[in-house]
């Protein structure tokens, strides 16, 4: 969770006392090395969470496997004993098991880790769940044939993630790194390699690297403890260990003490980003001394995060952004690390004011009063995860053992963390903390790295220039940070409450509807799925379709106004207010419906609430945050179409907004449209009337105790009655045929979507029937172009549908692939498309969607964000709240023939854009 410093604490009392294991961890080590870690977690019900964890990556790999770590990962999902081919996937999708979203796995430079959620409430499947684990462990088929298929798989995630900043990292790596192995081992490999490998060389990687003693399992969930350690000892004492072992070198980058500068430029590079790195050793986290220093440096992080915000509230802001922290880097590492966005023709004043918040901080500390903020803003975060500690979903708690299996990293639990740093987080000083700057920031091991544009390479600074620049700031004579709080009460006015004038129950759903005396709505639904948590929506129809195009720049962007602080405090002194408070209250006007959507602690409610109503009532103009947003945009704008995948984006959101003003891209002249005083207005208009809203929360309050703040600080909120609506604006995605093709970027790959439009009626039956077909034209997509023609690599098909302002929906089939290939796989999209609406869809393939969306209902039921999102959207739509009830019935009665007549409506191909993003030409 947290990492060492290097610095040493005088804490006497702790020494070296190592922190314990929590006791709800069952682990244990098999005679042949393998390493298992067992808990009950009952957060979700009847599901457990699988993960192989393998102390292996790139970073073994011999010269002629340069990119087999990560290409062995793809392996274990094509064939093992036990699994052949692609039947694992094939198997997992019919038990609800969705590919990528749960069955996934990941590769890096020292390990490997597989991931597999699944129901455990199934004898059969939670087997097999095991026996999946087992064979990943060490039963990889690799048979030549599905090698050779998966080779253009791989190439084209390589081809994916090429663009301006790989090139650019390919090329500060070697420095950052240390010229290291690491630098030389990127986990995606070599294109010549994974174009050429013989099966011999990944058998060897295999062979020499999957192998016990490198492995540890974790399995948390719903399961009994020693009913899977029974099982773990069955399937996995049988393990090999190979006859030569090679011996499993800890690769570290080394310090050298040495400094270091580097601009890398590139044509496809939007922005000029500087970067700070001073490296030091990364400790390990295992005594109570290493979680004393970590928490230190978690409240440094903290302090100069807060010293870096106080910097937005400077006139004429010379950056776009910046900020500074200390994190893990990479080979033993971790780092200072200075994050830097530059406006041009101000490099020299942007880096000067971001270094100086970096001077001070050496020059003078921190002063106590942000220290103590920091330590209840952590403590409160300690708490918070304290109060749900039973209420944990499982999914959270895998990564804290797969730390402690790759790294040795302390795994206590949250009881007894909250407790420790309850008991010493007050003790942190800031004479411990300043010593820790000290340690942190220095001149040595420190590198600086420009990334910027190609075409500003000859404005750019060089080292000369960026350390005369630093040494001025270090010469400044200058003042210490002044920590100016604002004493004042939050609310400070006498609220005179409303009352409630209507009630009105929906027993199956546990859902209480009030109505006040000044027209707000409220919908009300107590849980039990979180101790601590409450989450609320309000919305009201309008939104910035009331206004005219000619307004339509500053009613768009009216929503910055709740960035400026409430009443008289602006967001920094905002924030020192509520140090140690979980409140998130934030206003938002789309595009039909202006609202505020936020979360608190039942401990926060109140405070909360009196935040919402100035947030109503007492928005707050501020003329400097305005102009440096603004002026930020201007800049960002600029360099915009630099990268090729803006250009794309604009040219597609064009299209499907049939070309209307409202979907057209950023532009300067646009931004110059936009003046404080009008969105101050408009934002004042939209949040003038509360009769129009509707607040929705959810979580952990009883209605008893939730009504009299609900009727002081709501039903005292000023309304209109205007009775305000939506206005059609008639934006929709244009009928017919269209193919666009858009020329950019100069990497040799292709971005293909593809669009299927139309008008629907919508309902529950009709929703449910497009998701049937956009569950089962995935499938058969990613099998037929991924699995069978190995050209793309991760096809994605979405649906999308409202009832508002029309009744319409749009199928997306979005992939990337090699240029000459986009027509051909265009048309195999198209021919599945076909084979829905001749043939239906295949049994199994309903039979996957159904299991899948029956595990997504279940799971989603004990979810308090499910439940927001979802009586919103009923609310909003004017649809029936107790829809839901029914939705396991309804996904039991998607059938075939349901599947193929809604393709034949839906996908008839009448309806149907094609954009193309494809290398420039000359």
């Amino acid at each position: 969770m947290l990492y060492a410093m290097l610095t040493v604490c005088c804490i006497n009392t702790l020494n070296a006392q190592i922190i314990p294991l929590d006791t709800a961890v069952h682990t244990g080590v098999l005679a042949n090395g393998f390493t298992y870690y067992i808990r009950h977690n009952s957060e979700p019900k009847n599901r457990v969470f699988l993960y192989l964890v393998n102390n292996v990556g790139s970073v073994l790999e011999d010269d002629d496997q340069r990119g087999l770590a990560h290409f062995m990962e793809h392996m274990n999902f094509n064939g093992t004993t036990h699994f052949p081919k692609n039947e694992l996937v094939n198997y997992l999708q019919k038990s609800g098991v969705r590919f990528g979203a749960d069955l996934n796995a990941y590769t890096s430079f020292d390990e490997t880790v597989y991931q597999l959620p699944i129901p455990a409430d199934d004898t059969s499947v939670l087997q097999n769940g095991f026996q999946i684990m087992r064979d990943w462990a060490q039963n990889a088929t690799l048979d030549s044939v599905e090698i050779n298929k998966e080779r253009g798989v791989v190439l084209e995630e390589e081809r994916l993630g090429r663009g301006a900043g790989e090139r650019m990292q390919r090329q500060y790596f070697p420095m950052i790194l240390n010229q290291s192995r690491y630098a030389e081992r990127l986990p995606i490999g070599k294109v010549d390699i994974l174009n050429n490998f013989p099966a011999s060389a990944i058998r060897r990687f295999h062979s020499d690297w999957y192998r016990p003693d490198l492995q540890a399992l974790v399995v948390v969930g719903d399961i009994d403890v020693a009913k899977t350690e029974a099982l773990v000892k069955q399937l996995f004492s049988d393990l090999k260990t190979p006859a030569n072992e090679k011996s499993r070198t800890k690769y570290n980058v080394p310090l050298e003490g040495q400094n270091h500068f580097l601009l890398v430029t590139d044509k496809e590079m939007p922005e000029t980003d500087l970067q700070i790195l001073v490296k030091h050793r990364e400790d390990d986290l295992v005594t109570e001394t290493d979680y004393i220093h970590s928490m230190q440096r978690e409240l440094f992080n903290e302090m100069v995060a807060e010293r870096f915000a106080a910097l937005q509230e400077s006139a004429d802001l010379p950056f776009i952004s910046a900020g500074a922290d200390i994190g893990s880097l990479l080979g033993g590492l971790d780092a200072f690390t200075l994050n830097l966005t530059m406006k041009q023709g101000k490099f020299k004043e942007g880096f000067q004011a971001a270094w100086e918040v970096v001077e001070k901080i050496k020059k003078f500390g921190f002063t106590s009063t942000e220290l103590q903020r920091a330590q209840q803003n952590y403590l409160t975060a300690l708490e918070t995860a304290f109060k749900e500690k039973n209420k944990t979903n499982s999914s959270e708690m895998v990564g804290e053992y797969q730390r402690l299996f790759l790294r040795r990293e302390a795994s206590p639990g949250i009881s007894w963390e909250y407790q420790f740093v309850k008991d010493h987080v007050g003790q942190v000083t800031l004479e411990q903390i300043n010593a820790l700057v000290k340690e942190y920031i220095r001149d040595t091991n420190r590198d600086i790295l420009l990334l910027a544009p190609e075409k500003d390479k000859s404005t750019l600074p060089d080292s000369a220039t960026v350390s005369a620049w630093m040494d001025s700031v270090a010469s400044e004579k200058l003042s210490a940070f002044a920590d100016v709080v604002n004493q004042q009460p939050l609310l400070a006015v006498q609220l005179q409450p409303g009352k409630v004038v209507g009630t009105k129950t929906v027993k199956p759903l546990g859902i209480t509807e009030l109505g006040l005396g000044n027209g707000v709505r409220v919908i009300l639904k107590p849980t039990e799925f979180k101790n601590d948590e409450i989450l609320f929506l309000a919305f009201s129809p309008g939104g910035s379709s009331l206004y005219p195009d000619s307004e339509y720049q500053n009613a768009a962007n009216a929503a910055l106004i709740a960035g400026f602080g409430v009443g008289v405090f602006n967001p920094i002194q905002l924030n020192k207010l509520l140090a140690g408070k979980i409140v998130e209250v934030n206003p938002y006007i789309g595009e039909r419906a202006e609202g505020i959507q936020g979360s608190t602690a039942p401990k926060d409610l109140e405070t909360t609430l009196q935040l919402l109503y100035l947030r109503f009532t007492a928005p707050r103009k501020d003329t400097i945050l305005f102009n440096n947003i603004l002026n930020s945009s201007k800049e960002m704008v600029a360099n915009r179409y630099s990268d090729p995948k803006n250009v794309f984006t604009d040219s597609v959101n064009r299209v499907l907004g049939n070309y209307n003003f409202r979907r057209s891209p950023p532009s300067l002249e646009k931004l110059k449209q936009i003046d404080l005083e009008k969105i101050d207005r408009i934002y004042r208009e939209r949040f003038s009337d509360a009769s129009g809203f509707t607040f929705v929360f959810v979580g952990s309050f009883t209605i008893d105790s939730i009504r009299p703040l609900l009727e002081k600080y709501l039903g005292s909120l000023p309304s209109l009655h205007k009775k305000e609506i939506a206005r059609d604006l008639g934006i929709h995605i244009p009928p017919g045929k269209l193919s666009k093709k858009v020329f950019g970027g100069t990497e040799n790959k292709a971005t293909v979507r593809m669009v299927f439009s139309g008008d629907y009626m919508y309902g529950p039956e009709n929703n449910i029937t497009l998701q049937a077909i956009k569950e089962i034209l995935s499938i058969k997509i990613t099998q037929h172009l991924r699995e069978d023609e190995s050209e793309v690599y991760s096809p994605s098909v979405q649906v999308s549908f409202n009832k508002y302002p029309k009744q319409r929906y749009s199928f997306t089939v979005a992939f990337g692939c090699a240029p000459a290939n986009a027509d051909h796989l265009m048309e195999s999209v198209e021919k599945e498309m076909a084979a829905l609406r001749q043939n239906g869809p295949e049994a199994e393939d309903l039979v996957k969607f159904r299991a899948e969306y029956k595990r997504i209902h279940e799971s989603q039921m004990t979810q308090n964000n499910y439940w927001l999102d979802y009586l919103v959207n009923q609310y909003e739509n004017q649809e029936e709240p107790t829809a839901t009830l029914d939705y396991t019935g309804r996904l039991e009665r998607v059938s075939a023939a349901m599947v193929q007549e809604g393709a034949k409506k839906w996908l008839d191909g009448k309806n149907e854009i094609r954009f193309e993003l494809l290398p420039e030409t000359k």
